[in-house]
């Protein structure tokens, strides 16, 4: 009986190395086509299967999504498993891409990165075209958030933009790259399920029971990430305030990246009618958005840089992903 990882090394230094080739293909390219893309593929499964649960009474709506979640969890969990051990039995180099190639949808950090910059460069327009880079603005914001943008200034549109910008930073970065590095490929993969389905399904009102489940399953899985990411967005003299504003929004999870950009850059994050974070700072400006895209990209290399080292300094790192060869 030997490991199933002995033709080419410890896993965990494999895992590192992917992560790392899995980084810096983000950086140089960002997200492959939806064609390509996995959790493009998971859209589609959720999508008509969603709808179907939409039809049902309550508790029958809340049983299927609870089995339809577990199924696919299941599944997409199975899935990574056998791709990643069969990776491990593969040659070094031809490991190391084999789980690059998977590990790379399963984070987003240039889109998420580009998306939100894409915000304020609208917005810098200004002058005489200063109503169509409003405009602008509103609309590459909608592309980001649910909320209705038609009526927001450039304060208000900063503002949503930054706290889209924390909080997938923890969704797209922080949390994936968690995963992978306790459970390897299975812990990234069924962990951006969860995201993905809590996106599609986790709501309130016609959604209420249908998506239960997928939202408690995301909340669970994001809970340790989240408070991990508001700890490394804000500096230490700020941590005592963190958990209270973390308090003030409706999601347990949202609230610690979110509260802890806004003590960070010392401006007020707002929802209206739903929450503001940091009451009685200014409304951000160009600077300061500036300063949180610094704040958050260098929150988002240093979570990989850590991620990359732990897999390599531990060689049993991310055990629920290996299997034994007999």
């Amino acid at each position: 009986m030997a490991a199933a990882s002995t033709a080419t090394g410890a896993p965990g230094p494999l895992l590192a190395a992917a992560l790392a080739l899995a980084w810096a293909g983000d950086a140089v390219f960002g997200e492959p086509r939806n064609a390509l893309h996995p959790v493009a593929w998971l859209g589609r499964a959720l999508g008509p299967l969603g709808r179907a649960l939409l039809r049902l009474p309550p508790a029958a709506a809340f049983i299927g999504g609870a089995l339809a979640w577990c199924t696919l969890a299941l599944l997409c969990g199975a899935a990574a498993w056998a791709w990643q051990n069969a990776a491990l039995a593969a040659p070094a180099w031809a490991a190391v891409l084999l789980l690059a190639l998977a590990l790379k949808p399963m984070f987003a950090w240039r889109m998420l990165r580009d998306e939100v910059q894409a915000v304020e460069a609208a917005l810098a327009g200004g002058g005489a075209a200063g109503a169509e880079s409003l405009a602008a603005a509103r609309t590459q914001l909608a592309r980001l958030v649910s909320r209705d943008v038609s009526a927001l200034g450039p304060a208000e549109l900063r503002e949503a933009a930054l706290e889209t910008l924390s909080e997938n930073l923890n969704d797209s970065v922080v949390a994936p790259l968690f995963w992978a590095v306790l459970a390897g490929l299975p812990g990234a993969v069924v962990y951006r399920l969860a995201n993905t389905a809590d996106a599609m399904w986790g709501y309130r009102g016609r959604w209420e029971w249908a998506g239960k489940w997928a939202a408690r399953a995301d909340d669970l899985l994001s809970w340790l990430p989240a408070r991990l990411t508001g700890l490394a967005l804000a500096a230490p003299r700020l941590w005592p305030a963190l958990p209270v504003q973390a308090r003030l929004t409706p999601s347990p999870n949202g609230g610690w990246p979110m509260g802890a950009l806004a003590l960070q850059l010392g401006v007020q994050l707002r929802k209206p009618g739903v929450y503001v974070l940091n009451a009685g700072a200014p409304t951000p400006g160009a600077a300061a958005f500036a300063a949180g895209l610094r704040r958050c990209t260098a929150v988002a290399w240093g979570a990989a840089a850590l991620a990359v080292l732990g897999l390599a300094a531990a060689p049993g790192a991310g055990v629920a992903g290996w299997s034994l060869a007999w």
